[in-house]
């Protein structure tokens, strides 16, 4: 009850100094605030003061309805508390979710048919709760595994490229001009540029530049959930931008040999094993200038 009364005092500018630093403490402050700041801007149209003052001599004289102050401020905190539930209540249908990991860490989360999707360093989901039994379709920037449920039509939508599956397991992954796309399990159906592949159990598809590359798989799962990067025909830079993703690092790079290409695994949770592989097989020097930054160098 007493948070009632300061709540409606606050609104009618009628706190003395003490209550206003206490109404100010409380935990639910900065969501009043921000009520209040919008429904400031809520107007109304002109009045028009001489057709209100006809129309008031006009009717039969009666006696005046008096309404309480403490009324008027309980009337006013309910329909703000009503437009908050209504302002929550859209945010939480109509904005899209996002999911997101961060350089260094990979996150898991559910969908709302139950679908997993496990997201790999440096990558986001954004998707719609709303009707989602009618329009199953996530933007991700990055890579992801997924195991769809069983039903309707489930599209992946990347810049590169669509990826559309039914009830399957698979990982898509974008970076810079580079789209790769690997089905354990099921069927999915690839679409980039103006081609369409369908790839079926143990096979995989990378496009670069217009380039197109189909290859088997005998894994299980994609390497990086067990922490393995793994490579394919990939040149230093693109594998450096990994690196520095799994490990949340920043790598620098002194030589102008970025054509040779790289097709092999790296441990995600060993980084000197890791900066050991590319040194050697890259003929560079990698020196720690700090435990965050990392150059390589010519021999």
């Amino acid at each position: 009850m007493k948070k009632n009364r300061l709540l409606a005092k606050w609104l009618n500018d009628d706190l003395s100094p003490d209550e206003l630093a206490e109404f100010e403490a409380s935990p639910d402050f900065e969501k009043y605030q921000k009520i209040k700041n919008y429904t400031a801007h809520l107007q109304t149209g002109d009045l028009d003061e001489n057709t209100m003052l006809s129309n008031i001599l006009s009717q039969k004289k009666t006696a005046p309805k008096v309404v309480p102050l403490y009324k008027k401020w309980i009337f006013r905190a309910a329909a703000i508390f009503v437009l908050a539930l209504c302002v929550t209540f859209a945010m939480k249908v109509f904005v899209p979710e996002t999911e997101i990991a961060d350089f260094g860490k990979k996150t898991t989360f559910s969908l709302p048919d139950n679908s997993e999707v496990v997201l790999n360093s440096g990558s986001e989901i954004h998707y719609k709760k709303w009707n989602w039994d009618n329009n199953r379709n996530l933007e991700l920037k990055g890579e992801a595994y997924f195991r769809v449920a069983k039903g309707k039509k489930f599209e992946v939508q990347t810049r590169l490229g669509k990826v559309t599956v039914l009830g399957t397991q698979f990982n898509v992954k974008t970076r810079k001009n580079r789209f790769d796309v690997v089905c354990y399990e099921g069927r999915v159906k690839v679409n980039y540029a103006k081609t369409e592949i369908v790839l079926t159990h143990g096979q995989s598809v990378s496009f670069e530049n217009g380039k197109q590359v189909k290859m088997t798989v005998n894994s299980l799962k994609p390497e990086w959930m067990n922490n393995q990067i793994c490579f394919y025909q990939e040149n230093i830079r693109s594998l450096l931008d990994e690196v520095e993703r799994q490990y949340n690092i920043k790598i620098e790079l002194k030589t102008k040999d970025t054509i040779s290409l790289f097709t092999g695994k790296l441990p995600a949770t060993d980084l000197d094993t890791a900066l050991q592989i590319i040194s050697t097989t890259y003929h560079l020097e990698a020196k720690k200038v700090s435990e965050h930054k990392i150059i390589f160098d010519e021999k």
